[in-house]
């Protein structure tokens, strides 16, 4: 059979481990597609001495790529959204199938892109969008199938982890442990979409779409960071049991479905929480199967140049198959996606550990306890530590509590003169239901 051709708009990291990934393993990827899969056009700025491009035609302008007539398959791994976009709609206007590795361009404008594919005939693949070369995706949408999806948690950002895991086994402060994983090319010079969640939650919306069948919805996904975290906050955690973790959660709650990205107290005993650096892992439970976990590097150039390629062999095999009869591309056919609500942060129940600063004063701590009392917050253990400069350090862990009865509380704990006002909160999951 003819060559499948294939072209790469970008020559990064990630461009480059999938040239290296296609031009290595050629011969057994030929096998498993049944025909040989060709790079027949790159769209790069500049060259990469990472991969040898010699012998394949180059252009400066990444268009040209998407509108050559040779090209059959576009992988887009240029990054970002809007010139992405540009690209990829293009690319499909001229009959292009899509992979990419873009999780920003799919969480963002998905339901647009594949929109027009469907009205153009042609696949859209993005496996290397989430968690690198972990083929969560596929796990989700074709060897969970027979499941209702129950839950989704997982450590999402490589970046965040490694600065968590540092904090606590090297017992060092945020700030140093963020430098040092800006020095060592973990983190960006703007590490805001690491650390802030937005990574995550791009992730996240993915995710979410595949295991409950619903649109993709990144506007609604709830977002906090780990900036605030101190190693005093990671000790007292390991006091009660707990590991901290920075964690993408979606639930299908029965009423609703929960979608956020936040620092997270899970049980030690958890596997989960064993998961350290900046490795990737993801637990999701189903009704049949039960709680299965997935592990592995979450990016880097050839870990996501394999699901980069993993896709492509995919689509070389769909190529003789109609466009109706393929996966579709979030799981569920379009016109069975689900309407169910996005529940508000207010409306989702956790359990919290707080950590708050009092005056050493008699009654303050019984004006604590009473307000959490009437906001319905049921105090399940607490320490009081030594004082300092005349605040003592107190450190709760709460029973489940809706996360608006919390805020009203801490709002009204906030306003004590006897408090200080920068209390910690951070949820609190056992991952069992």
């Amino acid at each position: 059979m003819n060559p499948v051709k294939v072209g790469i708009a970008g020559l990064g990291t990630v461009g480059s481990g999938t040239v290296n990934v296609l031009q290595r393993n050629a011969q057994e990827i030929a096998r498993r597609v049944g025909r040989p899969i060709e790079i027949a056009h790159i769209g790069a700025r500049r060259d990469n001495p990472e991969c040898d491009i010699s012998g394949i035609r180059v252009s400066r302008d990444i268009f040209a790529v998407a509108t050559d007539p040779a090209v059959d398959i576009l992988v887009e791994l240029i990054g970002g959204i809007d010139t992405a976009r540009e690209l990829v709609l293009t690319a499909i206007k001229n009959g292009k199938h899509i992979v990419t590795a873009n999780k920003a361009l799919i969480a963002e404008h998905g339901n647009e892109i594949f929109q027009a594919a469907h009205d153009n005939g042609v696949d859209v693949a993005f496996e290397a969008a989430v968690a690198g070369g972990i083929p969560i995706l596929k796990s989700l949408g074709e060897g969970l199938a027979a499941n209702h999806i129950n839950w989704v948690a997982g450590i999402i950002n490589g970046t965040g982890n490694y600065i968590l895991t540092e904090m606590e086994q090297g017992n060092r402060p945020f700030a140093e442990v963020l430098k040092e994983a800006q020095e060592l090319g973990y983190a960006e010079a703007d590490p805001t979409f690491d650390v802030e969640g937005v990574d995550a939650a791009h992730k996240l919306t993915i995710i979410a779409s595949i295991a409950f069948g619903i649109p993709l919805q990144f506007s609604k996904v709830y977002m906090e960071g780990i900036g605030r975290i101190t190693i005093e906050d990671v000790k007292s955690a390991a006091r009660f049991g707990y590991r901290i973790k920075h964690l993408g959660i979606a639930k299908d709650t029965g009423h609703g479905i929960e979608l956020r990205v936040h620092p997270t107290l899970i049980p030690t005993e958890t596997m989960l929480s064993a998961v350290n650096g900046v490795m990737n892992a993801i637990m999701i439970d189903g009704d049949a199967v039960g709680p299965t976990m997935y592990y592995g590097a979450g990016a880097g150039a050839e870990p996501t140049a394999s699901a980069v390629v993993a896709d492509i062999i995919e689509m070389g095999r769909a190529l003789t198959v109609d466009h109706e009869e393929r996966v579709p591309y979030l799981g569920f056919h379009a016109d069975q996606m689900s309407d169910e609500q996005i529940l508000t942060i207010d409306d989702v129940s956790c359990s919290f550990y707080l950590r708050l600063h009092v005056q050493d004063k008699p009654g303050v701590l019984a004006d604590v306890t009473r307000i959490l009392s009437d906001n319905r917050v049921s105090i399940e253990a607490m320490v009081q530590k030594e004082t300092e400069e005349g605040l003592v350090p107190i450190v709760m862990m709460t029973h489940r509590v809706l996360e608006g009865d919390m805020n009203a509380a801490l709002a009204r704990i906030a306003a004590l003169d006897t408090v200080d006002k920068n209390i910690m909160r951070i949820r609190v999951e056992t991952l069992d239901a």
